[in-house]
């Protein structure tokens, strides 16, 4: 199973953590402006993921049990749905591969 991990700069990050493996990592860009960092990441067994809420000082972490993440069959699944997150009608937006 593969799991969407995101980040929002300044807002919070999420970190990968033991029983997530990184596949593939994209900057989520809305007019050329950098809005969030997504990671498919595989899912090897049940886990908390580890959110920590840079809006505060000091930042919150929070740990979210990886049953509440939707899933994706395959990493091309997990793609697709940030594709369509993100399309707007005609608004430039797009995925740029780190």
């Amino acid at each position: 199973m593969y799991v969407i991990l995101t980040s929002k700069p300044g807002l919070f990050r999420t970190e990968i953590v033991e029983g997530l493996r990184p596949l593939e990592a994209y900057d989520y860009l809305f007019y050329g402006v950098k809005k969030a960092t997504f990671v498919i990441a595989e899912l090897l067994k049940e886990t908390k993921v580890k959110v920590i809420d840079e809006a505060w000082s000091p930042p919150v972490v929070n740990k979210v049990p990886s049953k509440f993440l939707e899933k994706f069959e395959t990493p091309e699944r997990a793609y697709s749905e940030l594709e369509h997150l993100i399309t707007f009608g005609h608004m430039d937006t797009r995925l740029r591969k780190l």
